[in-house]
């Protein structure tokens, strides 16, 4: 490897989706303002959307969870046209 390339700051970060909870660790240098007790130790943490415990090519569920509700936005729509269609 390169030297002086890579960064020197790599520690543990929890990791949590905030569509089921499920908290993990990992190393990373991304920086967070908020921290999580885990385990009984003090972390860093970064707030997901979705993680392979929520997405469902991981979970065998069809559904996703849309937290910003653009799947409804999108179905009440498409519904209005349906409807004015069947005249």
């Amino acid at each position: 490897m390169k030297q002086g390339i890579h960064p020197e700051n790599y520690r543990l970060v929890a990791f949590k989706d905030m569509s089921n909870d499920t908290v993990f660790l990992a190393k990373s240098t991304a920086n967070s303002k908020e921290t999580i007790e885990f385990e009984g130790v003090e972390y860093p943490v970064l707030k997901l959307e979705i993680s392979n415990t929520s997405h469902p090519f991981y979970t065998g569920k069809m559904t996703l969870v849309d937290t910003a509700g653009r799947v409804d936005k999108f179905m009440t729509r498409y519904k209005k046209h349906m409807d004015g269609n069947k005249k």
